[in-house]
């Protein structure tokens, strides 16, 4: 159906029946996904180049690094205010469209001043030691990923509410997958991409070095640094940010069915954390479930803030070099996930899937460990495959599971909850990770045996993963689940 069929103004949809408007076609379902792509990119910017920077170049200590970069993570509840937001207030005419253009502007010119933080709080670490100077720079970089994280919340929320409102029940699930796909796409095109504008030898090993006087040995010539990666965070940003507006524009005014429905209950951002956790906890076999993917995403995570500095302490490899670590990961999960609903989950079942995910996933973890102390760049990059391989079995097989274990009418409910609480358990994996590997650092003098402790931990909790996903029943779930959550919810309305 053309354009012109629907009115220009989204709030008069509302007179029009949901028969009459136009299904999403394919081409936009992609389109659509380039917003995810873009996603993609950013996380490659915070959790490939920045951590590594900062771990690495700068000497920042890996728990500072980590919690600063979390922060965008724990502000994930955010995501609840402006989903009413652009229920409730349409801005510029558009309930969706409007807040994800602003988000976007504001997130892509936070990551550009965050980067100009780090070059700060390097310098002041540099020249004054862990003063109180160089702390308050740490502080400032935290409140910088703080509203980096809010900025992300107000341009992804409304846009994943987007997704519900151009779609109906029979089309939804190819549209969300379409997108999923499309954020793993963005972070291998990303660290293609910007591994490339990094790639020169001036930033590489001992070329970035530079005598201080005030100290008597040679520091990271920070300028060298600068000159090269301050354009890649000009270029990629606005590279991001066009992807947005291409990702969504016209896309609410021809296909948003929001105003022609009565309601929207139980979206991920209308749940707040408290009910999450109610939700989560409501009974036994909710809790099970909840603490086996708490531990879960805890386990995959951890290692989001040290991988890169992990190639680059220990492989000696640049920066352009460690940014293509994400290659094989994200290539490895797409297949992963691909060939799981295909081949695995039709003959082995659910949690029999997910456990081999756990498995494959903690075996991976010890040939990165072998990697290290072979040197072997070779080996890490297979190990990588392996772990993103393992990680789309996970994510497919968890996620069938999760679907399994609720009722319909409170399916939104349940998954609501767990996103805002998958968010929040990401920010303390990065954390956990970064505190681990200063533990590490702290009790070896050896950097692989410093970072091994943090893939350690991963494996091990992977395998406390997959104890508690043996307690996990989906019939008593069935059974006690929905009268417990309709019993929190109602207490939620009184």
């Amino acid at each position: 159906m053309a354009t012109s069929d629907v009115s220009p103004n989204p709030e008069s949809n509302s007179s029009i029946p949901l028969e009459s408007l136009p299904r999403i076609n394919l081409l936009t379902m992609f389109r659509l996904g380039l917003f995810q792509m873009g996603l993609g990119i950013m996380s490659l910017l915070t959790l490939g180049v920045l951590n590594r920077v900062m771990i690495d170049e700068l000497k920042v200590l890996p728990l500072i690094t980590a919690g600063a970069i979390a922060m965008h993570q724990f502000v994930s509840p955010a995501r609840i205010w402006f989903g009413q937001m652009s229920d409730a207030k349409p801005l510029l005419g558009y309930h969706r469209t409007s807040y994800v253009w602003i988000g976007a502007i504001l997130f892509t010119t936070i990551s550009f001043l965050a980067l100009q933080v780090v070059w700060q709080l390097g310098s002041s670490l540099q020249t004054t030691g862990w003063s109180f100077q160089t702390y308050g720079w740490a502080g400032v970089l935290a409140l910088t990923f703080a509203g980096y994280g809010f900025a992300l919340s107000a341009s992804s929320t409304p846009f994943t509410a987007l997704l519900v409102d151009v779609t109906d029940e029979d089309n939804r699930s190819k549209l969300i997958g379409i997108v999923w796909s499309m954020l793993m796409i963005g972070i291998v095109i990303g660290a293609v991409v910007s591994s490339k504008l990094l790639e020169r030898p001036e930033i590489c090993g001992t070329a970035l070095l530079a005598y201080n006087p005030s100290q008597t040995n040679k520091v990271v010539d920070i300028a060298k640094l600068q000159s090269t990666i301050n354009p890649v965070f000009l270029i990629m940003p606005a590279i991001v940010f066009g992807l947005s507006l291409l990702a969504t524009f016209g896309v609410e005014k021809k296909y948003s069915r929001y105003t022609s429905r009565s309601s929207l209950v139980g979206r991920e951002d209308q749940i707040t954390l408290g009910t999450a956790l109610r939700v989560l906890t409501a009974n036994r076999q909710t809790g099970v479930f909840f603490s086996f993917l708490l531990v879960l995403t805890i386990s995959i995570f951890m290692q989001d803030a040290i991988l890169e500095p992990y190639g680059g302490e220990v492989f000696g490899m640049c920066i352009s070099q460690t940014t293509r670590l994400n290659i094989p990961f994200g290539i490895g999960t797409l297949i992963g996930i691909s060939s799981t609903g295909f081949l695995l989950l039709p003959r082995l079942g659910k949690k029999q899937t997910t456990k081999i995910g756990c498995i494959s996933a903690a075996v991976s973890f010890g040939l990165i460990i072998m990697s290290g102390f072979s040197a072997n760049p070779g080996l890490l990059m297979g190990s990588l495959l392996v772990f993103g391989l393992s990680s789309g079995v996970i994510t497919a097989g968890a996620t069938s599971l999760m679907l399994d274990l609720t009722a319909a009418e409170t399916a939104g409910t349940f998954i609501g909850a767990w996103g805002l609480s998958q968010a929040m358990a990401r920010g303390l994996a990065t954390i956990l990770g970064g505190a681990v590997l200063n533990l590490g650092k702290m009790i070896f003098p050896s950097p692989v045996l410093a970072y091994s402790m943090v893939f350690a931990v991963q494996a091990i909790g992977m395998l406390v993963a997959v104890s508690l996903l043996w307690r996990v029943n989906v019939q008593e779930f069935q059974m006690n689940a929905k009268t417990a959550i309709a019993s929190i919810l109602e207490r939620e309305l009184d």
